[in-house]
């Protein structure tokens, strides 16, 4: 029974070595696990026996368990890399992508989501995010508008087609007009743009058209008496009302004399506009129309019609003019430059025009079992019925762990510890060999009694 005890001893402490060496190989491969070989003991049931003296035949290898714990976090400059902070796995697939299919067609999963903590990701030229195997990283999708709604886990795609203009609709405009200016309104009315005597102060904004060509407005203040002012505007030189020749203003503002506060305030101020069959406003806010211009490098501009003009947030107190708040919602047409990644998991698409949208949302799965997970190789595991059912949510809710981009998980092997193992497993071959030397000299010695 000896040479069957060490044989066993053999083969686990050869499979022990295998262990050790595999953790040792991938001390440098992110998001790796270091395993560890478990042992059972091993007795010969007899029939109808009983008792405490039996001896064992040997040693089996039960299991090799891979260890779940954190690894250390290395930073990186690439920004797509990701690094799992706590619990969680990132959920990767393979694709099947049809040849024949319409442009940006999603590809069809190819088999179940599989499970990594290696955050080595890259864009691939249909603009999905991949890893080195290719496979596709799962999360939730935004829509045109960049909304993101959880839903079930998908190929995440990044905007590589750019951005659409936007036609500006709204204009936010926040500054103070100086009370202790003079009244620059010439006697016979009306104002020279082109001579600053004829106004007070003047600021400016680009807005967009719908095909994204910038137009130029310049806003004029013109005092014409205590507590009120005329509003002129040009877009691209041209005035918004009236003629070149005769400007019109576009609205006129009265300030609460009493305070100079805001013209929505009570106590006399009102703003009153003059487009759109003209009117007053109660809330700061008044229609403005930008008709076609032509652009200092000679192209044609579109009309912009029923832009939101809102000042009622605009004051007149003693003290020199200065715009606060001066913002508009269009913007051109804009390409892809690059991404960012916060620890929820939301990616934020970033563009040349300078405007950033969310692409979508990586989501994670843990088990209930991680060590139930199956290696497969290439950095992934898979779902088996050891591990159960994933469970899956955004980074940083319930027990999910928070993401790190820019950087990554690297492997928790110890290699200092792997090493000790090693010698210790090591001497443990030796001594089972030891063990059938020695059996093998008792059996000698019993062959060769005369």
């Amino acid at each position: 029974m000896g040479f069957q005890q060490g044989l066993s001893g053999l083969n686990a402490s050869s499979k022990n070595l295998d262990v050790i060496g595999n953790n040792v190989a991938n001390a440098g491969t992110f998001g790796a696990k270091t395993a560890r070989a478990e042992f059972a003991d091993m007795y010969a049931a007899a029939m109808n026996g009983s008792g405490a003296t039996n001896i064992g035949i040997g040693v089996r290898l039960a299991a090799v368990a891979q260890q779940f714990t954190q690894g250390n976090i290395t930073t990186t400059e690439n920004p797509l890399d990701l690094a799992i902070n706590g619990a969680g796995f990132f959920q990767v697939a393979d694709v099947v992508r049809d040849p024949n299919a319409a442009p940006n067609t999603p590809p069809t999963m190819d088999g179940p989501p599989l499970y990594t903590r290696n955050g080595q990701f890259k864009v691939d030229r249909n603009g999905y995010i991949v890893n080195n195997q290719g496979q596709v990283l799962l999360g939730y999708v935004a829509n045109a508008t960049g909304v993101i709604t959880p839903q079930q886990a998908r190929p995440i795609q990044l905007p590589t087609a750019g951005i659409n203009p936007n036609p500006t609709t709204a204009i936010e405009l926040e500054f103070n007009l100086d009370s202790r200016a003079a009244i620059t309104r010439p006697s016979g009315g009306g104002i020279n743009f082109n001579d600053p005597t004829t106004f007070n102060n003047a600021t400016s904004v680009t807005l967009f058209d719908a095909m994204g060509q910038d137009v130029a407005v310049t806003y004029y203040f013109q005092k014409t008496a205590a507590n009120t002012w005329d509003v002129y505007a040009t877009a691209n030189g041209v005035p918004l009302m009236g003629t070149s020749a005769s400007p019109a203003p576009v609205a006129t503002i009265n300030y609460p004399p009493a305070s100079g506060g805001n013209p929505t305030a009570a106590g006399g101020g009102s703003i009153t506009y003059y487009m759109g069959g003209g009117g007053t406003s109660t809330d700061g806010r008044i229609p403005i129309d930008v008709p076609a211009t032509v652009r200092p490098d000679g192209s044609s501009t579109l009309p912009i019609n029923g832009i939101e003009l809102n000042m009622g947030n605009s004051t007149q107190y003693g003290t020199t003019f200065g715009v606060t708040n001066l913002t508009q919602n269009g913007y051109a047409p804009g390409q892809l430059v690059g991404v960012t990644i916060d620890s929820s998991g939301i990616i934020m698409a970033r563009f040349s025009n300078g405007q950033s949208r969310p692409a979508g949302q990586v989501e994670l799965a843990t088990f209930r079992n991680p060590q139930g997970l199956q290696p497969l190789g290439g950095n992934v595991w898979a779902a088996t019925y050891a591990s159960g059912d994933p469970t899956v949510s955004a980074p940083g809710s319930g027990n999910m762990g928070v993401l790190q981009a820019g950087a990554l998980e690297e492997s928790n092997v110890d290699l200092t510890a792997e090493l000790v193992n090693m010698i210790t497993a090591q001497r443990a071959y030796q001594a089972n060999a030891q063990t059938i030397r020695t059996q093998d000299q008792v059996l000698q010695t019993l062959v060769s009694l005369r």
